[in-house]
Parts: C-alpha cells; structure tokens; sequence
C-alpha cells in the first residue's frame, strides 16, 4: 500500500514521487519511436503521448504498491 510521506511535518501523495518518474519514462519512449522512425504511424500523436503517460503510471503504481 502507497502511504503519505512526510518531509518537514507536511505530509506528502506518493505521487510526488511517481509522476515524474513516469514523465520521464514516457518522454524515453517517445524519444525512442522518434529515433526508429515510428512516430510517423502515429494518427494522433497527442493522445498517443497521453495513453503512453498513463499506462506508464499505472505500471509504476503497481511496481511499487506491492
């Protein structure tokens, strides 16, 4: 279970933690499928990108719930 972290006696959402982690994850692959040329059969990118963040999270999430 995710529980609150607390940093100088304010209490702080795991998120903190595991948005970027997921930003940055989702930006390698973006990066990655640019390199490869793949982007290009991408219809819409921007909800692609978005798709990508969130499946990116909830991996993370479940990574470290357990």
């Amino acid at each position: 279970m995710l529980h609150e972290m607390s940093l100088g006696g304010m209490l702080f959402s795991p998120f903190v933690l595991l948005l970027p982690l997921a930003f940055i994850m989702a930006a390698i692959t973006r990066g990655v499928l640019h390199y490869m040329g793949l982007r290009t059969y991408i219809w819409k990118k921007a909800w692609f990108d978005v798709a990508m963040f969130v499946c990116w999270l909830a991996a993370i999430v479940y990574l470290f719930a357990n």
